[in-house]
């Protein structure tokens, strides 16, 4: 089973008055402001996906800043999955700053049928990740439910991109210490940060985290799939595309051509996944 971890899908109207949005949400607006920047419907993922052969995809929404957009664009995405049930996973995205609500939102899509929360951006929403009074709340519910908590990340070194931000290895390792029990997934590699287990005392506490590829081609090269591998084992990687960022057929073929045994490649695509979202059917 192919599962994609890391896709975005919008609903049609927030397309079609894209140059509102831009004006109205700081995250919308830095990841979406080129012209360039795909926006895509769960047809367009669907179809995708059928192109590709990727059997699911993770459907996650952004860190939009107010409460109301998340609510808004939380329902489409709890309406795109019970349409495709059998295609696409919903993860549901929150505004740690509004308190309750933000609670009582997320227990709504949980209860509707959302598996994760993302992809959340602290710095662009607002809060603080390694500030306890106001995340302890939220993933007190996150675990109540079984909720997957996947963050954006980034390096604190290299090319500066859109979207970057500064969710830096420190800033996820503070927030995994707080809670180590919380089943999180750093996207985009966690920002280099599967490279500092080379310490025990890191390694001891990534026990329940992931680290999906999303962007990889446009971040590292190749190699890194082994280099990760080999430091934190090839079960801790999800292939994640950023589509429509990136075609899902490019990261796949990548993946594919590397010198990797198969077992691990079969991780990679899917079996990872699989365990996490307790998936047990093959399609």
């Amino acid at each position: 089973m192919i599962i994609d971890f890391h896709t975005h899908i919008f609903p049609p109207w927030i397309k079609e008055k894209r140059d509102e949005y831009l004006k109205r949400d700081s995250c919308f607006s830095l990841l979406y402001s080129q012209p360039k920047a795909k926006l895509v419907t769960a047809e367009e993922l669907i179809a995708s996906m059928d192109e590709a052969k990727v059997d699911l995809s993770v459907a996650l929404n952004i860190g939009w800043g107010s409460h109301k957009l998340c609510v808004a664009t939380n329902d489409y995405i709890l309406d795109s999955i019970s349409r495709y049930p059998d295609r696409l996973i919903g993860f549901c995205s929150v505004q740690p700053k509004a308190g309750d609500a933000a609670i009582i939102e997320l227990e709504r899509c949980a209860k509707a049928g959302a598996r994760g929360i993302g992809e959340m951006r602290c710095d662009v929403q607002g809060f603080d990740l390694t500030d306890k009074t106001i995340m302890k709340p939220l993933v007190d519910a996150a675990r109540k439910h079984n909720l997957i908590f996947l963050t954006h990340s980034s390096e604190p070194v290299g090319h500066q991109y859109s979207g970057k931000g500064s969710i830096t290895p420190d800033v996820l390792y503070s927030f995994i210490l707080s809670f180590p029990d919380l089943k999180l997934v750093c996207a985009h590699w966690g920002g280099g940060l599967p490279f500092y287990a080379l310490m025990p005392e890191v390694a001891k506490v990534l026990t329940n985290v992931f680290f999906d590829t999303a962007a990889t081609v446009f971040l590292y090269q190749p190699q890194i799939f082994p280099q990760v591998s080999e430091i934190i084992g090839s079960d801790k990687i999800l292939f994640g595309s950023d589509y429509p960022l990136i075609s899902q057929s490019r990261v796949m073929a990548q993946i594919q051509s590397l010198k990797l045994a198969k077992r691990d490649k079969t991780k990679i695509l899917g079996g990872n996944a699989q365990k996490i979202l307790n998936i047990v059917k093959n399609l």
